[in-house]
């Protein structure tokens, strides 16, 4: 039989000597064979992710995509559902440092004004990089005018 105790103590252990073997890295890195490496030593290059890893990391980025919005737009909840859309997917994309640089962009969506939004969105950089994403985003935008 398994003593519980020992065996958590056990368990607490083992990965404490696995993140100080291997250490514990936020951001992708090359291992001394230059496999490309994450975390507590996660092999990218051989391994990979499982479908289940994937899908948390989806998660997370939506919610985090969904928190920059919050932080941008106090109402843009209320908005039509294209609106919210399209803002989600240019938010989990560009990340917030670079969704505020759509300064006439956001000006458009505090009034609401969704075909100017989408004007100013096809007007950018990141369109130009993006052209089939910015024009459905832009589509979403109009779509939301209609509503």
């Amino acid at each position: 039989m398994i003593d519980i105790n020992s065996y958590a103590e056990e368990q607490s252990a083992l990965r404490t000597m696995l993140r100080r073997h291997e250490g514990v890295r936020h951001m992708p890195y090359l291992d001394t064979v230059g496999k490309i490496t994450i975390g507590v030593g996660r092999n990218l290059s051989d391994r990979g992710l499982t479908q289940e890893e994937i899908s948390l990391i989806f998660e997370t980025d939506i919610r985090l995509a969904i928190d920059i919005l919050d932080g941008l737009f106090p109402h843009w909840h209320a908005f039509p559902w294209p609106a919210r859309h399209a803002l989600i997917s240019m938010a989990f994309n560009l990340g917030g440092p670079r969704l505020t640089k759509f300064a006439k962009m956001r000006t458009a969506l505090e009034q609401q004004d969704f075909r100017s939004a989408a004007k100013e969105a096809k007007d950018s950089l990141w369109a130009r990089q993006l052209p089939s994403r910015a024009a459905e985003i832009c589509d979403m935008f109009f779509a939301a005018a209609k509503a």
